[in-house]
């Protein structure tokens, strides 16, 4: 896994697989929860992300774990800076895909000070899963180090959208 620069200097964590073996899991495993999910199947509450694209405009689609702490939802970049996060941050919407069933919300970015319970709420749900992102971190983390590490880890609040209707079909896509 890496961590990549952006061009203006700063480092902006985003971990990807380094080796043609890691790539090979992340496209299976993504692959396989994506088709589950697409069909109707989800894995602990999992979703398909689709975010228009911030130059092109396409829809783009990846599986997230949707998280509700305190009554409002999140959705949090285990690896970092990626380009679901970078596309939602420019187009501050999306969809939530279930099988046939699309859910259109807003996103709003959380400040790093307020992400301690969204962090530790999705590592005490979901480290099984993505802890291997998350170094040496856990639910048991003070929160000195979850602050410390805040930054590499993009959290959205997300909404219904107020124009949006409840749940639509999704039409022709599998995802």
């Amino acid at each position: 896994m890496s961590e990549k620069k952006p061009a203006h200097g700063t480092t902006q964590r985003y971990v990807m697989p380094t080796t043609a073996g890691a790539r090979r899991t992340l496209r299976l495993t993504n692959g396989t929860v994506a088709w589950l999910t697409a069909h109707g199947v989800s894995l602990a509450g999992s979703r398909i992300l689709a975010v228009r694209g911030r130059t092109s405009g396409a829809w783009r689609t990846t599986p997230v774990n949707p998280l509700v702490v305190d009554g409002r939802r999140y959705l949090l970049a285990p690896r970092g800076h990626t380009q679901w996060v970078r596309n939602l941050r420019v187009v501050g919407s999306g969809e939530l895909r279930l099988g046939r069933r699309a859910e259109a919300f807003t996103a709003t970015e959380v400040p790093d000070q307020d992400k301690l319970p969204v962090m530790r709420e999705y590592l005490r749900r979901w480290a099984w899963e993505v802890g291997q992102f998350f170094d040496d971190l856990d639910k048991d983390s003070s929160d000195e180090q979850l602050l410390a590490a805040a930054p590499g880890f993009p959290v959205f609040e997300i909404e219904p959208a107020a124009s949006a209707a409840p749940a639509r079909p999704v039409s022709g896509t599998a995802a």
